[in-house]
C-alpha cells in the first residue's frame, strides 16, 4: 500500500513552476520566458548604446583608486583615444584626474557626508596635462563598494571661456569708465579754474558799474535820467545774479561743495539778512517783519544764509503789494525757518517744478523783475547738503510760504536770555566815518569811493598797501578797512590789513572784498576772522557790513 503524503496536492511541482516540468508545460511557458529575456537584452543594448554614444562623459570609479569603467565621451573629454586607454592610464583620480588635489579632497568628503553632488564645476587634467573645465554630477554607490561612485561629466570649457571673456570685457569697461571719469574730473577741474578766473575778470567791471550806478541813484537827477539809471541798475543786477547762480549751480552739480558746520546764533544771522532786505522792502513799498526767537544751531552759516537770501529775494520779486515775513518757530522737536509773502502764489500742480533749473514762477512779459530760474534750484541742492527739509504751500493770488526744517542733528536749542528782536535800521549813521578802501582796479576804487562818500563817509582810497601806509604817514586814522583780496604783485588784501594794523598799533575793524568765490578763500578768511563780501558788491550788503564794522569799532 502506498503511503499518502501529508502535504496537499497543488497539482504543480517545482519543475512545473520553472518551466522544466512536463513537455506540455515547457511548451506552454518557454515562449513567454524567451520574450522576457529578449526584452531585457534589448533594454541592455539600448542602455549600452546610450552609454557609448552619450555626448556627456559617464564613468564609474573608486575614489580611493581610479576608473572602473567609462564611456567614449569621457575619454574624449580627457584627451584619450579610447575608454580602455583612460581606465588603464588613470589609476589614481586624486593625482591623475583632478588638477587640484585639495579640491578632490573636498569633493570626496562631501560625497561621504551627503551621498551625492550635483553640477559641481571643477577642472580635470587631460592626457597632455592641460586643464579642461567640467561640470560633474556624482552619486555614491555604497552597494558596489564603500567609495564607489558613478558620475556624469559635461565639458563646459566654452562656457567658462565665454564667462571669462565677459568678465574681462567688464573689467575693460570698468577701466575705461574709470579713465573716462578721471578725464571728466580733470575737465571739471579745468572748468572750475576757468570759471573762477572768468568770474573774477567779469565781476570786477560789474562791481565798478554797480557801485557807480548806486551812487547815481542816490543823486538828484531829472526824471528821465533817473529812469535810465534805474533800468541800467536792473540790467546789471540781472547779469550779476545770472553769473553768480551759474557758478553756484556748477559747483553744486559737481559735488565739490562741502558744508562747514559751526555753532551759530540763528537769530543774529537772520537779523543780518533782515537789515540787508530792509532797503529792498522800502524801495518796493512793502512791509517787512521779522518774527525771530533766540536759537543756536550747528550748520554751515554761509550756505544757510544763501538759502534764506534766495527765498527772500523770490518773495520780494513776486510780491507787488502787502509784505514779507521772515520767521523762526518750533517744529516737532526742532525749528523751522519760514518765509511768508503776499505775492502772486503758485498753482499746486507746479509746486514740484519750481525747484528745477531755469523754471520761472511767472511767464515773461507779465510784469515785475524776472529771474533766470536758478534761485530755487540752488536752494533745493543746498538744503539737501545741509540735511534740512524744504516745504512749500501756496495759494494763487494770495501768497506763498516756504519752510526750511532744521535736522535734529543740528543741535538747535533756545538761548536762555534772549536779546531784543527789532530789525536794525538799514541806513546806519556814517557821517564823517573814515573808511580806508584798498583796490588795485582804479574803476572799482573810484566807484566805491563815490558810493561811500554819498553815504557821508570820508574815504581814503589806495591802490596798494604801500599807498595806504603813505596815507597813514600823513596822519590818516581809518575807523574801517575795506580791502580787495587780489592786489598787484601777488599780494593780498589780508596782508595789507595786517600791515596797516601793525602800523597803527591796533586791530582796526576790516573786511575783504573779492570776486573769488572759492572755498579755499572762504576758509582762509574764516581762519583770519575777516568778514568776506563778494563782488559785484551789493550796496545794501555793503551798508549792513559797514554798519557792523563801525559798531565793533566803538
Amino acid at each position: 500500500m502506498k503511503k499518502r503524503s501529508d502535504r496537499p496536492d497543488t497539482g504543480y511541482g517545482v519543475g512545473d513552476l520553472l518551466g522544466l516540468g512536463s513537455q506540455s508545460v515547457r511548451k506552454n511557458y518557454y515562449p513567454a520566458l524567451q520574450d522576457r529575456i529578449d526584452e531585457l537584452e534589448q533594454e541592455r543594448n539600448r542602455y549600452k548604446w546610450l552609454f557609448e554614444n552619450a555626448l556627456h562623459g559617464i564613468f564609474q570609479a573608486n575614489m580611493r583608486g581610479g576608473f572602473l569603467a567609462c564611456n567614449p565621451a569621457m575619454a574624449r573629454i580627457c584627451g584619450y583615444d579610447s575608454p580602455e586607454q583612460l581606465t588603464e592610464t588613470v589609476i589614481r583620480l586624486r593625482e591623475q584626474l583632478f588638477c587640484k588635489a585639495a579640491e578632490f579632497d573636498h569633493i570626496r568628503q562631501e560625497l561621504l557626508d551627503e551621498g551625492s553632488l550635483r553640477a559641481r564645476e571643477t577642472t580635470f587634467q587631460r592626457a597632455d596635462h592641460t586643464p579642461v573645465h567640467v561640470a560633474v554630477t556624482l552619486l555614491r554607490r555604497p552597494d558596489l563598494g564603500p567609495e564607489v561612485v558613478e558620475a556624469f561629466v559635461a565639458d563646459i570649457t566654452e562656457r567658462v571661456q565665454a564667462r571669462q571673456k565677459l568678465e574681462q570685457l567688464n573689467q575693460d569697461l570698468e577701466r575705461r569708465v574709470e579713465e573716462r571719469t578721471e578725464a571728466l574730473r580733470d575737465a571739471n577741474r579745468s572748468k572750475d579754474k576757468y570759471l573762477a578766473a572768468a568770474s573774477h575778470d567779469l565781476m570786477q567791471p560789474l562791481s565798478a558799474a554797480r557801485l557807480m550806478i548806486s551812487s547815481l541813484q542816490d543823486s538828484q537827477l531829472p526824471e528821465r535820467q533817473n529812469r535810465v539809471v534805474h533800468q541800467v541798475h536792473r540790467a546789471l543786477e540781472g547779469a550779476e545774479e545770472l553769473l553768480s547762480d551759474l557758478l553756484d549751480i556748477s559747483k553744486l552739480d559737481q559735488q565739490v561743495v562741502q558744508p562747514e558746520r559751526v555753532a551759530i546764533d540763528l537769530r543774529a544771522l537772520l537779523q543780518g539778512l533782515g537789515e540787508e532786505f530792509e532797503a529792498v522792502a522800502a524801495n518796493a513799498g512793502l512791509a517787512f517783519r521779522l518774527r525771530l526767537i533766540p536759537v543756536t544751531v550747528r550748520t554751515d552759516p554761509r550756505m544757510l544764509t544763501r538759502v534764506v537770501r534766495n527765498l527772500l529775494s523770490n518773495a520780494f520779486r513776486y510780491t507787488q503789494s502787502g509784505g514779507v515775513v521772515l520767521a523762526v518757530r518750533r517744529y516737532r522737536g526742532s525749528f523751522q525757518i519760514q518765509v511768508w509773502d503776499t505775492g502772486v502764489g503758485i498753482e499746486e500742480s507746479k509746486l514740484e517744478e519750481i525747484f528745477t533749473e531755469f523754471h520761472q514762477l511767472l511767464p515773461q512779459g507779465t510784469g515785475g523783475r524776472q529771474g533766470v530760474g536758478l534761485g530755487l534750484a540752488i536752494v533745493d541742492r543746498m538744503v539737501r547738503i545741509l540735511g534740512c527739509e524744504i516745504g512749500v504751500s501756496s495759494r494763487p493770488g494770495r501768497g506763498s510760504r516756504f519752510e526750511i526744517t532744521l535736522p535734529p542733528e543740528s543741535e538747535a536749542k533756545l538761548i536762555r536770555d534772549p536779546a531784543p528782536n527789532p530789525v536794525a535800521a538799514a541806513a546806519g549813521d556814517f557821517a564823517d566815518a573814515q573808511v580806508l578802501v584798498i583796490d588795485n582796479e582804479p574803476a572799482v576804487l573810484e566807484s566805491m569811493a563815490m558810493l561811500l562818500e554819498g553815504w557821508g563817509c570820508q574815504v581814503l582810497a589806495a591802490g596798494s598797501a604801500e599807498e595806504a601806509l603813505t596815507l597813514l604817514a600823513d596822519g590818516a586814522a581809518p575807523q574801517v578797512i575795506l580791502a580787495d583780496f587780489h592786489l598787484d604783485h601777488d599780494l593780498t588784501g589780508c596782508q595789507a590789513i595786517a600791515e596797516i594794523r601793525q602800523a597803527l598799533g591796533r586791530e582796526v575793524p576790516a573786511a575783504v572784498i573779492t570776486a573769488d568765490r572759492g572755498d579755499e578763500t572762504r576758509q582762509r578768511m574764516r581762519e583770519l576772522n575777516l568778514p568776506l563780501l563778494n563782488k559785484p558788491v551789493k550796496p545794501n550788503r555793503l551798508r549792513a557790513l559797514l554798519t557792523s564794522l563801525l559798531q565793533s569799532a566803538d
